[in-house]
């Protein structure tokens, strides 16, 4: 297993999301209007409608799911920013699920803990969330270690969406170029541009490029893919990395490219450079390299012996639907189904096959990569960096 120092701050990684946080305010202004002696009312259910492919029984699940507590929690690699939107409209539709915790760990340390966990007997997570590849590869190739369970819009969906047996694509999100606009004027539209960019400045650029360490299961998936997609990889990467410093995290990038430590990245998520390109009313910009753009589905699954299966297997089916396809791409990650509304600030995978081109587009399967293959090229990556 790839392994990697986390650095990413604590106090974000573990919390309730801010919709759960409002759900749970609002019913306690619901208790405090009720006068003494009146017990309050539980949340009305939502009607619901299910699309006639959905099997007969389907209400059986959700009966199932009122039953299990209003709770859910799920292992992820994903910002709170990026789930608010999706628990919100879920608990529109499911007004029962009232506590929805939802992490947000090391793309690793999503499989670390519920591996870890499952070996005491206790593991509380529901569902796992992530689009570290090598990671849910290696952890979803082993018996027994999702619940089997076939989402009735499978059959709605393009054949990519499901990346693994029980393993579905919440998301498919490009990773890109981030750049500060204000210090670097001329936008780097690919990797092969980056290099020319940097190469004809050597000291302005030294030490102020940042990319993914690939020393954790991401940064080595997105690296190896982009190296092993464009035949001329290794001639830019050559001059880049040693300018280049390793993070191990795209909001860390995001935030050190916004402060100016940092011209640019490469290789950087765009769950997290779409949100920052909007909040910084543009002064960072996130651009697809037009000489081969990475694309990860954000593989989402639930546990073997998840303590609230019902309402995971509820919310695994809204995420895969068109409302909540919807909602993915509100929260800034790159939704894939045709219907998604397409209004300012959302993305689908759509746009990025309009922008970087359908050829241009490097997907990146959830297979293993053998041993000897990630030493060999984590070696040659860390031979060039920084030098």
């Amino acid at each position: 297993m790839i392994s990697r120092s986390s650095n990413y701050s604590r106090s974000r990684r573990w919390r309730l999301t801010g919709a759960a946080v409002v759900t749970a305010a609002v019913a306690l202004t619901g208790l405090a209007g009720c006068s003494s002696g009146t017990p309050a009312a539980a949340p009305a259910a939502a009607k619901h409608d299910f699309p006639s492919y959905y099997p007969s029984d389907y209400s059986d699940i959700v009966a199932a799911s009122k039953k299990e507590g209003g709770n859910l929690v799920v292992y992820s690699n994903t910002d709170q920013e990026n789930w608010a939107p999706i628990i919100r409209d879920f608990q529109k539709k499911y007004p029962w699920v009232t506590n929805i915790a939802a992490s947000n760990l090391d793309s690793d340390e999503v499989f670390q803990r519920q591996l870890s966990e499952s070996a005491t007997g206790k593991a509380p997570a529901d569902m796992l969330v992530s689009n570290a590849v090598q990671a849910w590869a290696k952890y979803a190739g082993t018996d027994d270690s999702l619940l089997s369970y076939q989402s009735p819009e499978l059959k709605k969906l393009p054949s990519f969406a499901q990346l693994m047996p029980n393993v579905y694509a919440m998301s498919l999100d490009p990773v890109g170029i981030l750049y500060n606009t204000s210090l670097m004027p001329k936008a780097p539209t690919s990797i092969a541009q980056l290099k020319k960019i940097v190469a004809a400045d050597q000291k302005t650029y030294a030490g102020k490029i940042t990319t993914r360490d690939v020393g954790g299961a991401w940064g080595f998936t997105v690296s190896h893919a982009f190296a092993e997609g464009d035949k001329n990889a290794w001639s830019s990467l050559d001059k880049i990395l040693p300018l280049a410093r390793p993070e191990t995290s795209s909001g860390t990038q995001s935030e050190k490219i916004l402060s100016g430590e940092y011209l640019a990245g490469f290789f950087i998520s765009s769950a997290v450079a779409y949100p920052a390109q909007t909040q910084s009313g543009g002064l960072v910009k996130f651009v697809m390299p037009t000489d081969g753009t990475v694309v990860l589905g954000r593989g989402i699954g639930i546990t073997p012996k998840a303590p609230h299966p019902a309402t995971a297997k509820l919310f695994l089916n809204f995420v895969l639907s068109a409302d909540g396809q919807n909602a993915v791409a509100e929260g800034g990650l790159t939704s894939y189904r045709d219907n998604v509304k397409l209004t300012e600030g959302r993305h689908t995978y759509q746009e990025v096959e309009k922008v970087a081109g359908k050829k241009g587009i490097i997907r990146v399967p959830y297979e293993v990569v053998s041993d000897s293959d990630v030493t060999s090229f984590v070696d040659k990556w860390n031979g060039d960096l920084g030098k």
